[in-house]
């Protein structure tokens, strides 16, 4: 029977819609006079090119998208609907070319705006041996100019001299193009191609010494330069490699020639970057091969004379007079290339013309005359604008750079008429595949005048990866186009014949003929010869869609889609490609398009799957059934493949509804005899084998069972040409899908052809996977379907290339390979194993486990089980996941902790309110407000962290009552004392009191801010783009009894006390904002700023600086804060980017701060106007920003600053000289932080820090100047050189420089010092003597003079009198040796310490609450309070953060005694100070946030607690006020939170923290959320709690944990489903365990499904409950629709307490993936042997139950690690289902009709069906294992044999005991059918046998 014609139809072709566009007239052009005939000759002329006439429309495509254009307009079209419109009119510049490609797109990580750049990171001057910094600190150098490279899609648009590109994502460039570009295309991997227009005129005037300049040029960039196309000698090795590279460097550039004309460009998406060329004139056809090479030039930076310069000019690309760099191909000038301005030098680069009009910058006149200048801050700042560093500006080069290199593959003479018409020429390339040798691809130049097709072959040379091409033929073609028409990704080639036809050309050259159905042409087309006049003259596509143009001027189009969509049938046509040869496989191909196409390439049901079957039998020869036709539509209805899939609908079944089965009858009767020709045998056996393994790989997938229906019964007739046991092996497996009425078996075959080259028996997949993990040692060869090759000898087509249909089959067996791997002894090990491999190759084996066969998935869930137990500690976050331990992945993640919900609610937040209802306070302030209309008033102390505090701290309200305390907001509250008065006063009287009164409490009031952001301290998370709310500062008062507000007068409020109070308000209000919160950029910042700068703001910028969020701030918008001069913004500006930057050394830094520093100026003298304030606060900037570093000149800078002469004495100019010259000696301190050492260098600072200490001027001055005036004051420089000298040998154990700063113990030596020095040199030496430190009150005592410390023992024991100098130093001594316990331990909240910090702490509070008459007791009194002050600070240190209730008592009672006679106005403020801090850090960042103990974090505490106490809120004589704030460099978010990783919410958590501390090592266990110990000292965090699933971190051994606790100290949990959080079960009496003990029949209910009582089953609540213990929708699901309904049937009754079990049992041991299992079992154990699908199950069944009961103990149980554990599913379970089904088959064993069909069966002898024998049959054999048939009667004959020797006889050779001889012979029997069928488990079954022997013995009866 011939083929019917491959039938493709063309429609007549629309124009699109941009063409409909751009054929209408343009907004702007339509009111534009018409040219002249002599501009347009002018224009044709200049163009180069012959003249198009006016807006002629050109197309160009890439893939589905489409630029259409004309002279002014420009369309981009995808799909064929616009998406863009661009109009260029009003450039006045035609539109040469458009095209589409990809450029290589930098984009700024940080929007630097118009030339405002970051300040850059440089080097460190020396870089340090050890950080100063903690873990936490972020060190990083400031980003500077950084770029993301991403390559981005790009439309391009080419004007006369510019060109556009307008990128993907909205980012739009201009570039200038210096010639007319003729055509462009895209390149790989970025950037375009173009040619441009060459002049005739060029080729007159060329010369050898004035060559013409190349025409092909490359582009990679807008911002770089448009480079010429060079030429090597050949491309080698992978990445690309230029043979002569080095040749190519040193060299003049030489590109292609000028006169090539490039034709073709292959597109991107192409395998081989190839181009094809012509010149016209020699006739030379080249093809070229390009690729990109990095140009290896390193960029340099432009010199400093070229900065200048730029800032005055800013121009695109470098400079005119740029030098050249070495070794880089030196490029003729532009001023050559045609229609340049003449005015160009030969050095002018392309670069340089890339920018028009420049941008102007201001610059300084630096030729003319130099202008005298004041010395001010803003000429200093205006310098230091212009003075740029190099480091953030963008590179440049001098020249141009050829990133595209080409090489000539092949060259050719065409014909003189092709090279002309060059235009008409067709390339394509096609048919990329391997080969089954090498990766090759095909291409095709078409030569229309000639009409043949060149046909070229393209491939990689292995050995040194360069291309190789050849020439292979050429073809009868006038036309052809690449099209992706009949497989997946692979072009095949469309073309017309000279004989006007189409064909495909595919899978190589084999040719698909095409019959075109051209009815809807034009109709009246006269015919000639009987030929239609139309013919096709070329055709082209795009966007998938062939368009033909007929020599009429007609235009059709059509799809050429013959890929079959059917999965099968792709499928089976890959598999095939493997098992036949080219030549076969294409007259296959051909064949089903063919039958096919007669089907009208419908897509229905079965229709393609048909096809291909029917293009099998014609090609092995075999009968092809013919099409039954049926009387009746209801018959035709049930032999359709839609009464296949709901023959298998259990609802249908289960309804009642019986689908009619009257197939058979209405089926002809007639078996197949198929007699293939000997010519077509040969193909069969390698067709089986491969369509075999093909149904092996769908039985897998359950979802693909119908699939393997409609495969079986086409194995099957294959099978009975050569091996009928295939046959009967499919039989068993699927027995409905053969019509055959005869069992397949030898005698049933019609003559069969036996090929030794496959087995009897066919492979088994399931068997072989089983085999495997059953016995390790069990070496099956994995199947490949190279094997097929292999072993029949043939050379496969490969027509798909290395597409692999079964590749999800290797995978599987890769995944049992590794369970199965008897090298690792560890089930956990292997286990991992095989779950990376699962969750490898697109995770398509973790994806497949849901529609995966119940027995092959066992094995796999099995050891997904393991990992989801003991979760392996280095995997990525994808693999938790993929095993169901989302809290692991989420922990191991790069992303931060969230400090909020952002909104989300869980489930359990709708289902059930258990929110804090608000007081009736809170509610009244809030209708106040609102009231008011003040809805954005914030207060300041506002958390927003209620999910993490309500944890944190329970239900008692110790956070309202610290947010009540340190709000400034509100009104502040006095009660006036009952004191009796002699008189009333009168009104103005009480209002000058209650004045009085109000401002000593305005005091207090600007003292909470330091206290309110400790509090707040990184409270907000994310910040808006409206304007951030400073909270205003309420001076007025309430006094009480009398219920009066008093309205504080300003006037009498000190200024500098209002401004300061506002600074540490802004600051407070800045630390709010979390160091980690996004949206605080440059930008952000400058939005905020107020049009006038205020000390508010000056503080917010502060509090942005110290926490890091000022290293966005770009360098203008710091001199627009500077410039004015304010005195507390440049506090705040230059201490916060010192702050945020420190340790870097950042050379700009360094340059602001030096302008405010006249000591690092080069003349020291000039006045700057600035303040000694602001002076101090540059020296502590330049200590922050060279912390630790050792920087020489800064350090020994401050140390002179430390005794600058014109500080000595005291004056009305320098009130702040004790503020400046501590300032200095602490930034001499923090540069030289603990890297003091004994090197002559530092040993000259220790002795002029121990003059400064001492004053011995002697050494300083000579023993000539002594009776002269000192050059210092030694009560400034004392205790500022001490501190100095601690901090510089901070933790170095150096006794001789401690000896230094021996205590004096005599009264005499005592009274010459201040008693204040003593607390400075406590806390030097131990500094200094840092390990010595231990919270005893043995090591307190020995700090104290022995002299000391007698007296005061006298006076405890004998009221002894004591001198006040020695109980001055007592105090203050105590006072220190408390403060550096409080440093040591900060943050421990270590008990000892915490201890003898309080007894001192109570002994100081008793003592400062007593009253004295005498002056002396009043200054005993304010020692005891300094010190009180400092003690309470030391204990809060110590349990910062931990919100510890005793010690906040006792700070709330310090609170609330600020209004006592006993707290003198003098030193009021210090006391506030001190209190607030203690507060504040006791709830440091709400609990959420401790104190580190870094080198740098205890500077920075000394410096912010430093016992120097101001008197006033206006004071900074002394101290720096803004210095107190620096305690947030030493902050660490220690504070460890538990979240459930499904809502998200903060929980209860038992943590068990392994800390090794020196050579001591312990564990410890708390409950989260807590502060931990610092990570340095953590080895481990072990989550081992019932409730939640176990979690390990290693933080010693795993960088990745210790960076992910680092970067958000937060665990992600998981609850165990059967398990409430310990916040809604504290003491576990709501468990599912708890219930369960009286719900023992859950497994009962499993293994025996029966209907109970569900009403009084004791967890017959489950399903309303459910909700309680689980958040999956997983479960709740299941409990709505299967475990919460009543139904009347009792089978429905049945599954829904099935159902029940299941889930309660799925909870219980917290096991989701097992509900799908019992669900597949519950319908396993109902299924009826009626079912299509019934065998197959039956096998999965038998997988499943052989499994659970012979392998996972040994294999997967981990009982052989002594770790056992249950497995998903119990193996009682699985086999009672089993066994439900075996009691079904029972009744089969003893029907008279199947025994007779199993006893010829048995003797291999026919086996006639009917209506269900074929299912019965097939059951039992399938059950049992029994062997084929044609075994079975070999070993009968063999056992007869057998018997029939040995009895009767004689031993040895013979037996008398037959009953014995008969046990025997069925051994044998069983061991030889065992091993001669591939089946797993025990193999034939005992039982079987025996009924099998027993029909052999019947049968011989009869006989």
């Amino acid at each position: 029977m011939s083929l019917p014609p491959i039938t493709i139809t063309f429609h007549p072709a629309k124009k699109p819609a941009a063409h409909e566009l751009l054929s209408g007239p343009s907004s702007q052009s339509s009111q534009a006079e018409p040219e002249s005939q002599l501009l347009k000759a002018i224009r044709a002329a200049l163009k180069g090119a012959p003249y198009a006439s006016q807006n002629e429309i050109h197309t160009f495509a890439a893939g589905h998208e489409e630029l259409f254009w004309n002279d002014t307009r420009v369309v981009l079209s995808v799909g064929g609907i616009i998406k863009r419109h661009w109009d260029f009119t009003a450039e006045k510049q035609p539109v040469e070319y458009a095209c589409i490609g990809f450029l290589e797109h930098a984009s700024p990580t940080i929007n630097l705006g118009n030339h405002d750049y970051m300040f850059p990171a440089t080097s460190k001057t020396s870089k340090p041996e050890k950080t100063p910094f903690g873990p936490f600190r972020d060190r990083e150098k400031a980003p500077g100019y950084s770029e993301e490279v991403s390559i981005v899609p790009t439309v391009f648009i080419f004007l006369r001299r510019i060109g556009l590109a307008f990128l993907e994502n909205g980012s739009r460039y201009t570039f200038a193009v210096p010639f007319v570009v003729r055509r462009a295309w895209a390149i790989q991997p970025y950037g375009i191609m173009m040619q441009r227009q060459l002049d005739p005129q060029e080729l007159l005037d060329a010369s050898e010494d004035d060559p013409v300049l190349p025409t092909i040029y490359t582009l990679t960039s807008p911002l770089a330069e448009i480079a010429p196309l060079g030429l090597t000698a050949g491309i080698v090795a992978s990445p690309p490699r230029l043979v002569d590279e080095d040749e190519r460097l040193s060299t003049t550039l030489e590109g292609v020639p000028p006169r090539e004309i490039l034709v073709w460009v292959s597109p991107v998406n192409e395998p081989y970057c190839l181009a094809v060329t012509v010149d016209p004139e020699t006739r030379l056809l080249t093809i070229w091969r390009y690729v990109y090479v990095k140009p290896k030039i390193v960029p340099q930076p432009l010199p400093r004379e070229r900065i200048k310069e730029r800032a005055r000019k800013r121009q695109s690309m470098a400079p005119i007079d740029a030098p050249a760099l070495e070794q880089f191909p030196d490029l003729p000038p532009l001023s050559a290339l045609p229609d340049m301005p003449p005015a160009l030098t030969g050095t002018v680069t392309m670069q340089s013309l890339m920018s028009k009009e420049p941008q102007q910058f201001p610059s300084f006149d630096t030729t003319g005359p130099q202008k005298k200048r004041r010395n001010s801050l803003s000429d200093s700042l205006d310098r230091m604008k212009m003075d740029d560093d190099t480091s953030y500006l963008p590179v440049e080069h001098g020249r141009m750079k050829t990133a595209y290199w080409a090489e000539k593959l092949h060259s050719m003479e065409i014909p003189q008429e092709d090279a002309d018409s060059w235009q008409s020429l067709g390339v394509s390339m096609f048919d990329y595949r391997w080969d089954g040798k090498e990766e090759r691809c095909l291409l095709t130049v078409t030569l229309p005048h000639q009409s043949c097709t060149l046909l070229f072959s393209v491939a990689t040379n292995p050995t040194d990866m360069s291309l190789q091409l050849s020439q292979r033929r050429s073809l009868p073609v006038r036309s052809a186009v690449a099209v992706i028409a009949t497989r997946p990704d692979i072009k095949d080639l469309l073309v017309v014949k000279t004989d006007n036809t189409l064909a495909l050309l595919s899978t190589g050259i084999h040719e698909i003929p095409l019959f075109v159905n051209d009815t809807l042409v034009d109709d009246a087309a006269m015919h000639v010869d009987g030929r239609a006049y139309n013919i096709i003259t070329s055709i082209s596509q795009c966007r998938g869609i062939v368009t033909a143009n007929y020599d009429n001027g007609q235009s059709v189009y059509t799809t050429c889609s013959m890929i079959p969509e059917d999965r099968l049938t792709l499928q089976a046509l890959q598999i095939i490609a493997y098992s036949l040869t080219d030549e076969v496989f294409a007259v296959l191909h051909s064949t089903f398009l063919a039958l096919w196409s007669s089907k009208k390439f419908r897509r229905s049901d079965g229709i393609e799957f048909s096809c291909f079957t029917e293009a099998l039998y014609r090609i092995c020869g075999m009968i092809i059934p013919e099409t039954l036709k049926f009387q009746q539509p209801f018959h035709t209805l049930i032999s359709s493949h839609s009464h296949k899939r709901l023959s298998c609908d259990v609802s249908i079944r289960r309804g009642g509804l019986q689908l009619p089965s009257i197939i058979l009858a209405i089926l002809p009767v007639r078996e197949l005899n198929d007699t293939p020709s000997p010519q077509t045998q040969a193909i069969v056996a390698p067709i089986l084998y491969a369509l075999h393994t093909l149904g092996e790989n769908l039985r897998l997938n359950v979802d693909r069972y119908q699939d393997l229906r409609d495969l079986v019964s086409v194995i099957c007739r294959l099978a009975m040409l050569v091996r009928p046991e295939w046959a009967d092996y499919w039989r068993r497996l699927s027995p409905s899908s053969s019509n055959s009425r005869v069992w397949p078996s030898f005698k049933t075959a019609n003559d069969p052809s036996f090929d030794d080259r496959i087995p009897v028996w066919p492979p088994d997949t399931s068997a072989t996977l089983y085999g495997r993990i059953s016995n390790p040692d069990w070496q099956v060869p994995a199947f490949s379907l190279a094997d097929l090759a292999v072993r029949f000898a043939i050379k496969p087509s490969f027509a798909f290339g290395r597409l692999d249909p079964l590749v999800e089959l290797k995978q599987l067996t890769e995944v049992y390979k590794s369970l199965a791997d008897s090298t690792v002894s560890s089930s956990i090990k292997r286990a991992e194993k095989a779950v990376r491999l699962m969750v490898a190759n697109d995770k398509k084996i973790s994806k497949m486990l849901d529609t995966m066969s119940l027995g092959v998935a066992a094995p796999l869930r099995e050891a997904i089980r393991t990992c989801q137990l003991a979760p392996p500690l280095d995997w990525p976050p994808d693999t938790y996941r993929a095993i169901g331990r989302e809290d692991v992945a989420a922990s191991a993640s790069q992303k931060t902790d969230i400090l909020v919900k952002d909104g989300f609610l869980g489930t359990k937040d709708f289902m059930g309110v258990k929110r804090r209802r608000p007081v009736t306070g809170q509610l009244i302030s809030k209708v106040k407000t609102l009231s008011a209309g003040e809805v954005g008033r914030v207060t300041g102390v506002e958390l927003e962290l209620d999910d993490f505090t309500d944890i944190r701290f329970g239900q008692d309200r110790r956070l309202e009552d610290v947010a009540r305390m340190l709000n400034s907001s509100s009104i502040q509250t006095y009660k006036q004392l009952n004191t009796e008065r002699p008189e009333q006063p009168n009104e103005l009287d009480q209002n000058k009191e209650y004045q009085h009164q109000a401002i000593r409490i305005a005091e207090k009031t600007i003292g909470l801010a330091f206290g309110r952001a400790m509090f707040t301290y990184g409270s907000v998370s994310r910040v808006h783009r409206e304007s951030y709310t400073i909270p205003h500062l309420n001076y007025n008062i309430r006094i009480h009894p009398h219920n009066v507000v008093v309205n504080l007068e300003m006037k009498l409020l000190l200024a500098d006390s209002a401004l300061w109070g506002e600074f540490h308000n802004g600051v407070a209000a800045g630390l709010r904002i979390s160091p980690s919160a996004e949206g605080v950029e440059s930008s952000w910042i400058s939005f905020n700023k107020p049009g006038d700068l205020s000390a508010a703001h000056a503080g917010f910028v502060f509090g942005l600086g110290l926490s890091g969020h000022l290293k966005q701030m770009v360098a203008w918008n710091s001199f627009q804060y500077l410039t004015p001069k304010h005195d507390l913004t440049s506090i705040g500006i230059l201490l916060g980017l010192a702050a945020a930057n420190a340790g870097t050394g950042n050379n700009k830094v360094t340059k602001l701060l030096a302008v405010h520093t006249p000591a690092l100026l080069p003349s020291p003298t000039v006045d700057l106007n600035i303040s000694l304030m602001t002076q101090s606060a540059g020296l502590i900037g330049m200590g922050l920003l060279y912390i630790g570093t050792k920087h020489r000149r800064y350090a020994d800078m401050c140390l002179k600053e430390i005794s600058r002469e014109d500080l000595a004495q005291a004056n009305l100019l320098n009130d702040h000289r004790e503020a400046y010259i501590t300032s200095a000696a602490l930034a001499f301190g923090m540069i030289m932080l603990g890297k003091g050492a004994d090197i002559p260098a530092d040993m000259e600072m220790v002795d002029r820090l121990n003059v400064l200490i001492h004053g011995e001027p002697s050494l300083l001055l000579g023993s000539n100047l002594t009776n002269k005036q000192a050059k210092f004051d030694l009560t400034l420089t004392s205790p500022a050189a001490t501190i100095a000298i601690g901090l510089m040998y901070l933790r170095t154990e150096r006794k001789d420089i401690a000896d230094i700063l021996t205590l004096p113990d005599t009264a005499l030596s005592l009274n010459a010092i201040q008693p204040s020095f003593l607390l400075i040199r406590v806390i030097a030496r131990s500094l200094i003597m840092w390990n010595g430190i231990t919270p005893s009150l043995e090591w307190l005592q020995n700090q104290i003079p022995q002299t000391i410390r007698s007296s005061i023992e006298a006076r405890v024991k004998n009221g002894a009198v004591v001198d006040d100098s020695l109980e001055l130093a007592y105090y203050n001594i105590i006072a220190g040796c408390c403060f550096v316990v409080g440093l040591k331990y900060a943050g421990t909240a270590r008990q000892e310490a915490y201890k003898l910090i309080i007894r001192y702490y109570d002994l100081f509070t008793r003592l400062v609450y007593t009253n004295g008459p005498t002056f002396d007791h009043r200054i005993k009194r304010s020692a005891v309070r300094d010190g009180l002050n400092l003690l309470s600070v030391s204990l809060s240190m110590v349990m910062a953060g931990t919100g510890e209730i005793t010690s906040f008592r006792r700070l709330r009672y310090a609170y609330g005694m600020f209004n006592q006679t006993m707290y003198h106005p003098s030193h009021k403020y210090g006391i506030h100070i001190s209190t607030y801090q203690a507060i504040g850090l006791l709830f440091l960042g709400g609990g959420r946030f401790t104190l580190g103990t870094s080198d740098a974090a205890i500077a920075c505490m000394v410096i912010a607690f430093f016992p120097r106490y101001h008197q006033t809120s206006a004071d900074n004589k002394v101290y720096l006020q803004a210095l107190r704030h620096l305690w947030v460099m030493a902050v660490e978010p220690r504070c460890l939170v538990a979240r459930d990783v499904q809502t998200k919410d903060v929980v209860y958590l038992p943590l068990k923290i392994s800390v090794r501390d020196g050579k001591e090592s312990g564990t410890t266990q708390l409950i989260s959320p807590t502060l931990i110990p610092e990570i340095d000292k953590i080895t481990s965090i072990r989550v081992d709690t019932p409730r939640y699933w176990p979690f390990h971190l290693d933080l010693e051994k795993i960088a990745q944990h210790r960076e992910s606790l680092v970067r958000s100290q937060t665990l992600y949990v998981k609850r165990r489903t059967a398990f409430l959080s310990y916040t809604e079960d504290p003491r576990g009496s709501r468990s599912l365990f708890v219930r369960s003990r009286s719900s023992a029949g859950e497994a009962a209910t499993l293994d025996y499904p029966q209907l109970t009582d569900t009403k009084t089953h004791p967890a017959s609540d489950l399903s309303e409950f459910i909700t309680s213990f689980s958040n999956d929708p997983t479960y709740l699901a299941f409990a709505d629709h299967f475990a919460a309904r009543e139904d009347d049937t009792a089978m429905e009754r049945l599954f829904y307490s099935y159902c029940h079990a299941a889930l309660y049992d799925s909870i219980l041991q917290g096991k989701q993936q097992s509900l799908q299992s019992h669900l597949t079992l519950f319908m396993y154990r109902n299924m009826k042997m009626g079912d299509p699908y019934f065998h197959l199950r039956l096998q999965e069944l038998r997988f499943a139950a052989d499994f659970y009961s012979k392998i996972f103990d040994r294999r997967f149980s981990g009982r052989s690690e002594n770790n056992p554990r249950t497995p998903l599913i119990r193996d009682s379970t699985v086999m009672a289902a089993l066994l439900s089904l075996d009691h079904h088959l029972d009744d089969v064993r003893n029907d008279s009709t199947f025994l007779s069909l199993l006893s010829s069966y048995t003797v291999g002898g026919e086996v006639p069906l009917e209506e269900g024998d074929g299912d019965k049959l097939a059951w039992y054999l399938l059950r049992n294992g029994v062997p084929v048939s044609t075994l079975l009667a070999i070993l009968k004959t063999l056992a007869n044999d057998a018997y029939n020797q040995c009895y009767p006889g004689s031993p040895p050779a013979g037996t008398m005991d037959a009953a014995s001889l008969d046990q025997g012979i069925k051994e044998v029997l069983h061991a030889t059918g065992t091993k001669m069928t591939t089946v797993f488990g025990s193999g034939w079954s005992v039982r079987s046998l025996d009924e099998i022997v027993s029909l052999w013995n019947l049968r011989e009866q009869q006989q």
